[in-house]
């Protein structure tokens, strides 16, 4: 494997993850953002990714692997009543509709995705690290 291909799992892995904070960021942002009706309420986003397929001869060189993003879907979810009567948005009953983001979930979401583009950060780095020091050893000769 080329250290190409492992600069460019890492970074495809990276991308995903960094949308992935991008996603969460807009669901929690968007968490107190009240509706004038239920339906209109915002929905939280969530990412599908997937390993890239690789062609049977990538399959011993991992030339062009990595991730990436299959879907952003909007999760079907309903939305948080609340009462405020006082609110403009408020109906006949004095609910007033917010989306309905589960704010521990974000969260988690959150963290896992930190992790992850650590994770791939760590990978980066170290390849790099392998690629610096096959050169110093190659240049002593």
């Amino acid at each position: 494997m080329s250290y190409q291909a492992a600069f460019q799992i890492s970074a495809t892995g990276m991308a995903v993850e960094k949308l992935r904070l991008d996603l969460t960021a807009a669901n929690l942002a968007n968490m107190n953002q009240a509706a004038p009706t239920a339906a209109a309420a915002y929905q939280p986003l969530r990412l599908v990714s997937q390993a890239r397929p690789l062609a049977f001869a990538q399959q011993f060189s991992l030339a062009g692997g990595g991730a990436e993003v299959k879907a952003v879907v909007p999760q079907a979810v309903a939305p948080r009543l609340v009462y405020e009567p006082g609110h403009p948005y408020a109906d006949a009953k004095g609910m007033v509709a917010y989306p309905g983001v589960d704010h521990t979930a974000e969260m988690l979401n959150v963290n896992l995705a930190l992790r992850s583009y650590e994770a791939n950060l760590a990978a980066f780095t170290a390849a790099r690290t392998m690629a610096a020091r096959t050169l110093e050893i190659g240049g002593n000769q």
